[in-house]
């Protein structure tokens, strides 16, 4: 295998699906928690439950109800395939989806390889926590740069990647000329836009960070005759704001950097 088959954009072997549609799953009790944890500055989520166990919130419920409407009632083709992560916030989505009658005979496939990356040891803990706790991690971190640093027992987002890298090679070999539906999560979804574009860590990283991905957002590819799969649409949430459900999503880095430069000098004033 070549470079450029390997680094470049996933090519096409001779078959490829129709059409692939990546959604995040809906909001998490994990969200929220996280959301929480970072107004207040704190350095921990008030969270028990393992990142595999982390069910949906009740707004996440309701953007998944909003998306199995949307779904129903949308004029281009139904997913004649749904795969999801196993994790219980992606799979209980892709499950609510699968519950309209346009879909009903569909049972999502769990495929492990499309869930969450892994943070090892920093795994519930926010920016705060780890540079008081885990000081040494903040600065390689730091250093290296969130595109490849690996968390002691964790997951960089180049591991990331390889997983997805094998998921597109499955796809055209196993459902050719098939429209595939992805229930997955935040990292997973940029991967598969890393793969299938070739973007380089500059601009992956400048999409992360400027475009927000939402919860129950659709991030659309297409064949459209080329060699690859051509994006179509990203973090599209024009259902979830036609029903007038609130959408989320995490934080940029710089909004939490601005909220904890905020939290500090009111601190200081007192």
């Amino acid at each position: 295998m070549s470079l450029e088959e390997t680094h470049g954009p996933a090519r096409s072997t001779g078959s490829q699906v129709a059409e692939l549609v990546l959604v995040r799953h809906g909001e998490s009790v994990g969200n929220v928690a996280d959301a929480d944890a970072r107004r207040r500055g704190a350095g921990r989520l008030d969270l028990d439950t393992r990142d595999p166990d982390t069910p949906l919130s009740e707004q996440g419920e309701r953007q998944a109800r909003v998306l199995a409407r949307h779904l129903a009632h949308r004029e281009s083709r139904p997913p004649d395939v749904m795969l999801s992560s196993p994790y219980a916030r992606a799979a209980t989505t892709a499950r609510i989806v699968a519950s309209v009658a346009s879909v009903a005979n569909l049972e999502p496939v769990l495929d492990e390889r499309l869930r969450e990356r892994d943070l090892g040891v920093l795994d519930g803990l926010t920016g705060v926590g780890i540079r008081e706790l885990l000081p040494e991690e903040a600065e390689r971190r730091e250093r290296l740069g969130k595109f490849y640093y690996r968390p002691p027992g964790g997951e960089s987002w180049t591991d990331v990647a390889l997983r997805v890298r094998h998921v597109v090679r499955d796809l055209g070999q196993l459902y050719p000329g098939l429209c595939v539906w992805v229930f997955t999560h935040q990292a997973v979804i940029m991967s598969f836009r890393l793969v299938l574009e070739g973007l380089d860590e500059r601009t992956l990283l400048d999409v992360d960070r400027n475009e927000p991905l939402g919860n129950c957002s659709l991030t659309r590819y297409r064949d459209r005759g080329s060699a690859s799969l051509e994006l179509v649409t990203f973090a599209d949430i024009r259902h979830l704001e036609a029903s007038g459900v609130e959408e989320t999503h995490e934080q940029t880095q710089e909004q939490t950097q601005e909220q904890t430069q905020e939290q500090a000098h009111e601190q200081r004033r007192r």
